[in-house]
């Protein structure tokens, strides 16, 4: 049986991706996740008394338990979610960012090239255990602010504008130089905006959504003219597989649902979805760094793999918000304690008025 390491497998789209795998294949997953902030095990009750399913509580960064895993479990794959992500937590503490999404995504690879390498204390040979795989999914933010017109492609220069987005451009180069130096087996997956079920309520949608049940005021950056493209997260958990079996090595796949959205009509949208008033918006001071515009080029991924997206947006958001209303006490319990503290300091005092000037 195939043994898949999916790190950060307790967030948003890791436990959305552990649970489509263990539904669609014969696989042993095991999940390894610090469960920081957006870190929920609740995510993932309906699964953890399945037999093919293993939960261990670690840090990526730490080599004696990775190393551990790896001699116990006999890992064929690493599909690496694990990352800070935030980019305004990125902006308030950068060192964390660098730790996890660099030094972690080293200590994973490291690890991976001494286990699946034929002849491992060989620095020449470039040759691996048949089947190994290391997946490194990654964002549509390395390729800094796209602007009015175009696309990313795969061959975009990555011009990160935050910490967030440069720590995770630091590692996809990282993941590249193991292919190229050691010929590691490896693909970058680099997805645009996604959301869906057991998102954490920091981001756009959850955060809407759950301000707008409670009737608090809904904070937009600037004028709100930010534009993304979305997708779905089971859209996104399809395309990694699709890349895990499929993807050519060494090869980066661009992953987009081809719905490009303003965010403020996206909060306009969830608004008008459950019957509230457009008074509840309440423009703050944007935040530094913030990019105009990213949309996804995902011509290769469909012509070469034979992947496309299934939800429109229209689809998938009132998906969304019908299953925020009917897990209010997963909401309820996500956003107590020390998320609360944070969501104060992020935006207590940034209140402007409507015309996007600061108060």
């Amino acid at each position: 049986m195939k043994s898949i390491l999916v790190t950060g497998g307790a967030g948003f789209i890791g436990s959305n991706f552990i649970k489509f795998m263990l539904e669609k294949h014969d696989y042993k997953i095991i999940n390894l996740d610090l469960l920081t902030y957006a870190g929920n095990l609740e995510n993932l009750t309906d699964i953890e008394n399945n037999p093919k399913y293993t939960f261990i509580k670690g840090d990526i960064c730490d080599k004696s338990l990775v190393k551990d895993i790896f001699n116990k479990y006999g890992i064929d794959s690493i599909i690496n979610f694990a990352a800070e992500s935030h980019v305004d937590r990125s902006i308030e503490n950068p060192e964390i960012f660098l730790q996890t999404n660099i030094l972690g995504t080293h200590n994973l690879l490291e690890n991976a090239k001494r286990a699946w390498k034929i002849a491992p204390d060989d620095k020449y040979s470039r040759e691996y255990k048949d089947g190994v795989k290391f997946l490194q999914v990654s964002t549509d933010e390395v390729y800094g602010d796209l602007g009015e017109t175009g696309l990313f492609t795969e061959e975009t220069n990555l011009q990160p504008n935050s910490p967030y987005s440069a720590s995770k451009t630091s590692a996809d180069l990282m993941v590249r130089a193991y292919h190229e130096t050691f010929g590691m087996p490896v693909n970058i997956t680099r997805c645009s905006n996604n959301y869906g079920p057991y998102q954490f309520p920091e981001k756009l949608i959850p955060l809407m959504i759950n301000n707008c049940e409670n009737n608090k005021k809904l904070p937009v950056y600037g004028d709100g003219m930010q534009i993304r493209d979305w997708l779905h997260v089971k859209d996104h958990c399809i395309a990694i597989e699709t890349v895990l079996h499929k993807g050519k090595t060494g090869e980066v796949y661009n992953i987009g649902g081809n719905n490009e959205k303003a965010n403020i009509e996206i909060v306009k949208l969830i608004i008008k979805n459950l019957g509230k008033s457009e008074d509840l918006i309440e423009y703050v001071k944007d935040r530094p760094g913030h990019d105009r515009r990213y949309a996804i080029d995902n011509t290769k991924i469909t012509t070469e793999l034979g992947w496309s997206p299934s939800y429109t947006f229209e689809e998938g958001i009132k998906e969304t918000i019908e299953w925020h209303m009917n897990n209010k006490d997963w909401m309820r319990k996500v956003t107590s304690g020390e998320y609360m503290n944070y969501y104060n300091r992020m935006y207590s005092q940034r209140t402007v008025d409507k015309d996007c000037q600061t108060v």
